[in-house]
């Protein structure tokens, strides 16, 4: 699953920690060019176009030493997720080039989830209509989330699934707190023009716990969304982050910052609102109807591989193509002009990598998976740890015995996972199981 980023922004958001970069002009056919050459390299190190390979293990029992000797199945792309920055301010050209230079590197699985993320600011009938036409089947139009992915461009227009608008966009006022550089109006156009080119398949991202927001006004913009969307919604609670303006305003008391309980409060109506509307809430901040849910952001929780190309873009994957067998931890250079210095160079801007040992990969799958209402399954857990399976791990006495005792946790013939009082705390519950499986 590539991850490219566009890491230019026209304004930067009051509460936005990403590695986003306002410049007065962008050279787009040189980011367009190191783009393509650096989905090229990562494709090729990790060998996407040839083979995966089945993990064995050797050793005794804990997390297992992986051993590349074991049978090789074919690989493909299922996914491409165009994020940023606002990747919408790149020109149709570009997602498509990149897009074709994925489809000359790797093979494409039939019906590849495509994304592109967007501002209600970039988003003219004829843009999105250029997007689609370079192969993008799933635009996401919103300004919390980052990451995401486009596949190769179809020779027909593939089904589109389109993720629409914030609950920010609906109040200018909470707008221009946040920064916004749109208006009500203009989120509420984006999200019609959207839907007018992708028929029937919109969903909308929803931003909860703003300084000063109340539990009512939460509830409308639930209400206001119901009445937008059709098969996914997104809910996130505002993360006031160390360095950006509207944490700066909070600190100093300029705004008020949300109470616990009432952010706990905020995000059960949220649950009871949008599965009495018949959305699956299938991972903490997600919810879906008609089997919409994301490609791409399930490869995450999964423990899948992923490429990331572009500045500050992260990957896991194994690099297959330098003879390895052991997935590695990948952050590419932040600052753009030193990421493309470095694609031009060497063909790839990565700036750290580290193999990730066994235990490494169990944490983050525990710690991923958690997060889904399937959880971990059997099988899934089997292909990291071959020898020691979940029940070896958390069947017996210790933490995790005592968190299904009380209702938090689940483990059955199924996997493992949280009930849904467990999953609305699930960052509670997570150093007690990362120190089980530590122990193992």
């Amino acid at each position: 699953a590539p991850c490219p980023q566009w890491p230019y922004c026209r304004k930067r958001c009051a509460y936005c920690s990403f590695n986003t970069y306002v410049v007065p002009a962008v050279d787009e056919a040189a980011v367009r060019a190191c783009l393509v050459r650096e989905a090229q390299t990562l494709l090729r190190l990790g060998q996407v176009h040839r083979w995966v390979y089945t993990v064995g293990s050797r050793g005794a029992p804990g997390p297992s030493v992986p051993s590349c000797s074991f049978t090789a199945l074919p690989c493909s792309v299922t996914s491409v997720f165009f994020g940023g920055g606002t990747p919408s301010l790149a020109s149709p050209g570009t997602v498509a080039a990149v897009l074709e230079a994925v489809a000359g590197a790797a093979r494409l699985a039939a019906g590849a989830e495509v994304t592109l993320e967007a501002n209600p600011s970039s988003t003219s009938t004829s843009r999105l209509a250029g997007f689609r036409a370079a192969g993008v089947n799933r635009l996401s139009i919103g300004v919390q989330v980052r990451g995401a992915v486009p596949a190769a461009a179809p020779a027909a227009p593939r089904d589109p699934i389109v993720t629409a608008l914030s609950p920010q966009s609906l109040d200018d006022a909470e707008l221009r707190m946040l920064g916004r550089e749109h208006t009500a109006a203009e989120a509420r156009k984006a999200v019609e023009v959207a839907r007018g080119l992708f028929p029937g398949r919109t969903s909308i991202d929803l931003l909860f716990g703003l300084p000063g927001q109340s539990r009512d006004a939460w509830a409308q913009r639930l209400e206001a969304a119901l009445r937008l969307c059709d098969d996914h919604i997104s809910v996130y609670q505002l993360t006031l982050e160390r360095g950006t303006a509207l944490a700066a305003q909070v600190r100093g008391g300029a705004l008020p910052a949300p109470p616990p309980d009432l952010l706990a409060d905020m995000y059960q109506t949220a649950r009871n609102v949008l599965v009495a509307a018949g959305f699956r809430h299938y991972e903490v901040s997600n919810f879906a109807r008609k089997g919409a849910l994301s490609t791409h952001n399930l490869s995450y929780w999964r423990g899948d591989q992923y490429i990331g190309v572009g500045p500050g873009a992260h990957g896991r994957f194994v690099l297959r193509g330098e003879g390895g067998c052991r997935r590695e931890a990948r952050v590419q250079s932040l600052e753009p002009v030193a990421w493309m210095r470095e694609v031009q160079s060497q063909g790839h801007g990565t700036r750290t990598r580290a193999v990730l040992s066994p235990l490494e990969q169990l944490e983050e799958l525990l710690t991923l998976g958690l997060r889904t209402d399937e959880g971990i399954t059997h099988e899934r857990w089997g292909h990291f740890s071959p020898q020691l399976s979940l029940q070896a791990v958390f069947g017996e006495p210790g933490e995790a015995r005592a968190l299904q005792q009380d209702g938090w946790l689940v483990l059955d013939s199924g996997g493992l996972r949280c009930t849904w009082a467990g999953l609305a705390v699930l960052d509670s519950l997570l150093p007690d199981l990362l120190w089980q499986l530590q122990r193992a």
